[in-house]
């Protein structure tokens, strides 16, 4: 798995410590965002140069956080094929994976601290889509899936 990560001057300290996380558990990551404070990078830069790369398969998934999660979550939805959701906590995390089969996570770091970011990452990444459903649910999602590709096909086309 690959994953991309980025942030603006506001999701920083989480970016870093999320970066840490990744290092150790030895997980394959480019930051993409604003690595150094004194050239800070705006929310929708980083999440128009990440998104694409999730798009044509660059990345597998991708981190991205700003003040509140919602700049780069809109922007990153611009993208067919990138599904982007601000969550502020482990369960809105894992729900986005095994409902929605997200593939990019944002946060705002006005909103979870550190700690917290690194320990949504986590179950970001452990999370498969469908991941504990009930059967009935589970094939919902997939005739849900097919219904929201639609909608992108009569949008973007083909």
């Amino acid at each position: 798995m690959k994953i991309a990560i980025g942030s603006d001057k506001s999701g920083f300290s989480a970016k870093e410590a999320i970066k840490a996380y990744l290092t150790e558990a030895g997980i394959d990551f480019d930051d993409l965002g604003t690595t150094d404070l004194e050239q800070v990078h705006p929310y929708y830069q980083v999440a128009s140069e990440v998104a694409p790369k999730v798009q044509d398969g660059t990345y597998d998934k991708a981190v991205l956080i700003c003040g509140t999660g919602a700049g780069m979550c809109v922007v990153s939805n611009k993208y067919k094929g990138v599904y982007a959701v601000a969550c502020e906590g482990v369960y809105s995390a894992k729900m986005s994976r095994a409902i929605n089969n997200a593939n990019v996570l944002c946060m705002g770091g006005w909103i979870v601290g550190p700690e917290m970011a690194v320990e949504m990452v986590k179950t970001f990444l452990a999370t498969e889509w469908c991941q504990d459903l009930e059967d009935w649910r589970a094939a919902n999602m997939h005739k849900f899936a097919v219904k929201v590709n639609e909608i992108e096909e009569s949008i973007y086309g083909a």
